[in-house]
């Protein structure tokens, strides 16, 4: 490279040092808290139109195998002279009966003020869709007489999907979940929990977990339930976060994750300045060692030509070292060094990654059709994928 070319690539790299030093000292985004969660319902769901009065509310979320929501959000009311009375009760049953479409369009408004939010967040595109109301009366409100307003919807892409793994929680991060508010997990009976739901629950049953606002305060990653599909190997010995993915998934809204006690702002400034510094430092040296090995070998005669013939690569090494292959890279390299076919379980013991690391990296690679995925009993076997590969 000529001493024109290596001053463009030091500005390009100061450019790029100055880009990345000014992200930590960025405004935070709008709506956003002190703490830095932004709330995923600014204010109480029972706190507008003819729902106020609801003395408790259930959220029930049944999770899809495909990563898509039916929600169930119910609005309960006890009858009786202190709350609400018959007449009354009855009075808002035939309003929502006979404004059936309003009540379910303002509902649908709020809801895709949340989803919106897990848009951003995740880099999923969502949709609420089938939104409906209904009416009923039960005994379900501490065994006492009670009127109840029933909202139906789709979310779709509401978890995340990977193979037989399942991660729900991140489009709700920081959902505000007030008094008298539960939420409720449940899933398909194919699917098991692969760790500890985050927060913990408050309350669980087979195929279902559940937390009580007056017990819960969702942080900004909370909350989270991994699945995986019953007869999977769902251990996680080495300690590792279960949601870990090679570094590149948890911040799909390109901001740093935020808690309460990170570093102030000044802080982010100095350590952003100090980043700036390493990056020109970087530059500059490599450009001076390339002009000193350029020097060198210009100054070197070459060796004979006889002692310089083709040897086919006879030290052994067959491309670079594995710590400069990317994870894919690493993969497919093991793919061809077993003949193009190995399970996902060797994988893991070969490369010393977790299951969820090797989940993500395998599914990344089929998505780009770069493998094939089958399964083989309970295990799942990759394989490069050949032109002329015919069903055995």
């Amino acid at each position: 490279m000529d001493g024109k070319g290596q001053w463009a690539l030091l500005c390009v790299l100061v450019v790029v040092g100055f880009a990345i030093a000014l992200v930590p000292i960025a405004s935070p985004v709008a709506g956003a808290d002190a703490g830095g969660a932004t709330p995923a319902i600014q204010e109480d769901p029972s706190e507008s139109g003819e729902l106020a009065d609801a003395d408790e509310i259930h959220i029930d979320v049944q999770i899809r195998e495909n990563g898509s929501a039916t929600f169930t959000v119910e609005y309960r009311y006890a009858l009786d002279d202190e709350n609400m009375s018959d007449e009354e009760w009855d009075e808002m049953r035939t309003d929502i009966e006979e404004n059936a479409d309003a009540y379910a369009a303002t509902e649908e408004e709020r809801w895709n003020q949340t989803l919106a939010d897990g848009e951003n967040r995740t880099d999923r595109d969502m949709n609420l869709s089938n939104v409906s109301v209904s009416t009923d009366e039960s005994t379900v409100l501490r065994d006492r007489e009670t009127g109840q307003v029933t909202f139906t919807f789709e979310w779709s892409k509401f978890a995340r999907v990977e193979l037989n793994r399942i991660e729900a929680g991140d489009a709700i991060s920081g959902f505000m979940l007030p008094d008298d508010t539960t939420l409720q997990f449940r899933w398909p009976d194919e699917y098991e929990l692969y760790d500890e739901p985050d927060p913990s629950p408050t309350g669980s049953n087979d195929g279902s977990i559940s937390w009580d606002g007056g017990e819960t305060e969702f942080a900004s990653e909370q909350p989270r339930v991994v699945l995986m599909a019953n007869g999977t190997d769902g251990s996680n010995e080495s300690g590792e976060d279960p949601n870990e993915t090679g570094g590149n998934q948890e911040t799909s809204d390109g901001e740093p994750a935020a808690t309460g006690d990170g570093p102030s702002m000044p802080w982010l400034a100095v350590a952003g300045a100090l980043l700036l510094l390493a990056s020109v430092g970087a530059a500059g040296w490599w450009i001076r060692d390339r002009q000193v090995r350029t020097q060198s070998s210009a100054s070197e005669p070459s060796p004979a030509s006889e002692g310089t013939a083709d040897t086919g690569g006879s030290d052994g090494v067959d491309g670079p070292p594995p710590e400069l292959l990317s994870n894919e890279e690493r993969v497919l390299r093991l793919l061809e060094e077993r003949g193009g076919r190995i399970k996902q379980q060797e994988v893991v013991s070969e490369l010393d990654w977790t299951e969820a690391k090797t989940s993500q990296v395998v599914s990344g690679l089929r998505e780009d059709d770069e493998i094939e995925v089958f399964r083989i009993g309970r295990e799942n076997v990759l394989s490069l994928p050949t032109e002329d590969e015919t069903p055995s």
